[in-house]
């Protein structure tokens, strides 16, 4: 089983500008999905991807031992640039870059920043061991 997190950080928000960047409780937004996802990463032995066009974003992942040099087009940093065309456009890179094909897409969003390991790995059970289920989304 062949795993992918991706974790989505545009710099352009217009609702909280530069709120993926931004402390909370000392430490920027997107390490929240980060520690999350190394966490699960080393349960599941998964990949991360990071789809950004914000360089200080990088730097901060790559604080964390993640680093790309995929760089989120043009066309998919605007306000009406889905999530499904961003993450695939990420997967397509990712898999031409490995070689392979991945199993399963988890994205984390960036602004769920309570979002445990545990959580996450229990609905991850619940998708693979239901034969019939294509995703699983949550809501917060």
């Amino acid at each position: 089983m062949i795993i992918l997190i991706t974790l989505c950080a545009r710099r352009g928000s217009k609702g909280l500008p530069g709120k993926n960047k931004k402390k909370l409780a000392g430490k920027p937004l997107i390490v929240y999905s980060i520690e999350v996802a190394k966490k699960f990463a080393k349960i599941y032995n998964c990949d991360i991807a990071i789809s950004t066009d914000d360089d200080e974003i990088k730097k901060i992942v790559m604080q964390y031992e993640i680093s790309t040099n995929y760089k989120r087009p043009e066309s998919l940093r605007t306000d009406n640039a889905g999530k499904i065309e961003t993450i695939n456009d990420l997967l397509k890179y990712e898999e031409a870059k490995n070689d392979f094909k991945y199993d399963y897409i988890l994205d984390l969003d960036i602004t769920s920043p309570l979002r445990n390991v545990v959580d996450l790995s229990e609905a991850f059970e619940i998708l693979i061991k239901d034969k019939l289920a294509y995703n699983l989304f949550s809501v917060n």
